[in-house]
């Protein structure tokens, strides 16, 4: 996604709780630093907790999730504003359980 904004711009907009609160969760504390945690929760009451792994401020935003999971944010400054570049792993046992879902899958 290309967003018309500088790199620092959307970097706040990924890491201030605040500005989280505007577009992602409807709580969220962030501390946006390795080592740092994070709290996300929504109105229908899912609550999402992370790690911060990584923080390269305007660049690189590493959050591994309690499942498992992870979820790697790259910025890059492009014509126009900043393209966000989101890759998103779901938890370990992901995988695991869709093979085994297909072995319970009927045959035919």
């Amino acid at each position: 996604m290309v967003f018309p904004a500088e790199p620092a711009e959307v970097w706040r907009a990924l890491t201030e709780p605040e500005r989280l609160e505007e577009w992602f969760a409807t709580e969220a504390e962030l501390d946006a630093v390795p080592g740092g945690e994070g709290v996300f929760r929504w109105g229908d009451g899912e609550e999402r907790r992370a790690v911060v792994r990584e923080a390269e401020p305007e660049e690189r935003l590493v959050l591994d999730w309690d499942d498992g999971g992870e979820v790697v944010l790259e910025l890059e400054e492009v014509d126009g504003g900043t393209r966000v570049h989101v890759t998103e792993t779901p938890p370990q046992f992901a995988a695991a359980l869709e093979l085994h879902a297909l072995a319970w899958s009927p045959v035919r």
